[in-house]
């Protein structure tokens, strides 16, 4: 296993540091190696550039949260995992070669869960590098309470928003995408968007209104006018959701938009172990899917140019995913 992990010495700067090895396991832990990560496009992306809640954050720093491995070693108390298991470790730890997780099995609901999973035998491994973003729309989905014929609208479809769309209509609901880039709207289509509408184009707001209201709006784009904008066209329904996925600094939101429809904002950064299993339900059915999105999957030795592009064309990239093996 390699020994290394990705870490921001400074800002808008990645480079690769030394782990050193692995401690000796205590009776509850388990030793992962890592074999796949993925990229967290939004969080890595603003915490590179010191932007939103990362604006004083010291450096260097680590950050991302989806990495794939087998589980190479085990205490003596640890019943869940064995050596040779396939897991997906979930923990703010960012990207790196090998990772001690804890495995004493508190309930999945308490502070503090683990977040590393078995993954079934039959799922492509490589695509699982991407269930910390998918875990998160997820939960945002739920939280959100989207149910079935609900109507909703997924204003941006990069990485969490693509996710988004496919967990809302996994539970029914009918899905618009807005976006600007015809590749990303395209991939959505492909995915089960039932209708697309590019943002650029000058009647795009008289689409969103004709489909509207929405019962629930998500922001997947972080764009600073959009709760304005949203108020103005009048598009969120009686007793709707603005779901805010996307990161945010301080964001400004007219009152009359939520007095007197029972509006409501709920906001999602994170995800349990429960919408991981819900999550890997809808991949094992085929109703949620995630090779479509993955972009760039390249060995761990090209991250420095990944993070380039990260850093200066955000919007080059959907879904990354390293191959820590060759």
């Amino acid at each position: 296993m390699r020994t290394i992990g990705v870490e921001y010495k400074a800002k808008g700067q990645m480079h690769f540091c030394e782990l050193g090895p692995p401690p000796e396991l205590g009776p509850t832990q388990a030793l992962v190696a890592t074999h796949y990560s993925g990229i967290t496009n939004g969080t890595e992306g603003h915490s590179l550039l010191g932007e939103h809640a990362w604006a004083n954050a010291p450096f260097p720093s680590r950050h991302g949260y989806q990495n794939v491995g087998r589980i190479e070693a085990v205490g003596r108390d640890v019943a869940v995992f064995k050596p040779g298991d396939w897991v997906y470790c979930g923990h703010y730890i960012g990207h790196r070669g090998w990772i001690v997780v804890d495995a004493a099995g508190a309930p999945a609901s308490a502070p503090g869960a683990s977040l590393t999973i078995k993954l079934p035998e039959a799922l492509d491994k490589q695509s699982c590098a991407l269930l910390g973003v998918a875990g998160v729309a997820m939960r945002g989905i739920r939280r959100a309470r989207v149910a079935p014929a609900q109507n909703v609208w997924v204003a941006g479809v990069g990485l969490i928003g693509q996710f988004a769309a496919q967990a809302a209509r996994a539970v029914g609901a009918r899905v618009t995408v807005g976006d600007i880039s015809e590749r990303r709207l395209a991939i959505a289509k492909e995915l089960g968007a039932h209708r697309t509408i590019n943002m650029a184009d000058a009647s795009a707001w008289d689409e969103i209104r004709a489909g509207g209201p929405y019962d629930v709006i998500v922001d997947g784009c972080g764009a600073p006018p959009l709760f304005l904008d949203i108020h103005k066209n009048g598009v969120l329904a009686h007793a709707g959701a603005i779901l805010a996925l996307a990161v945010r600094g301080e964001t400004v939101f007219h009152w009359s938009t939520f007095h007197g429809t029972e509006a409501s904002i709920e906001v999602s950064c994170h995800f349990s172990i429960d919408d991981l299993r819900v999550l890997l339900h809808f991949i094992q059915e085929g109703i949620i899917r995630i090779d479509p999105l993955i972009l760039d999957r390249v060995p761990i030795t090209e991250a420095p140019r990944i993070y380039e592009t990260l850093r200066d064309r955000p919007g080059d990239l959907l879904g990354v995913v390293f191959d820590w093996t060759e």
